[in-house]
């Protein structure tokens, strides 16, 4: 079974594909392959935080210490 993708891996490698492009020693057409991998590792960042914030919202407490949605 493969290892399932961590949001810290993910965001390490969109920080390395940021220092390379800030670098500014890359050609055109590997700056235009970081740039596709640092927008799908973004995608996945903000998707695995949406899905966290949905969780988070659905393990509320109400202020009887009762489990409760909040949007």
């Amino acid at each position: 079974m493969a290892k399932r993708k961590s949001f810290e891996s993910a965001l390490k490698e969109l920080e390395e594909i940021v220092r390379q492009m800030e670098a500014g020693n890359l050609c055109l057409e590997d700056a235009v392959k970081n740039y596709e991998s640092g927008m799908k590792q973004s995608k996945f960042c903000l998707d695995l935080l949406d899905k966290t914030e949905k969780k988070i919202s659905l393990i509320t407490k109400d202020t009887n210490g009762n489990l409760k949605e909040q949007p």
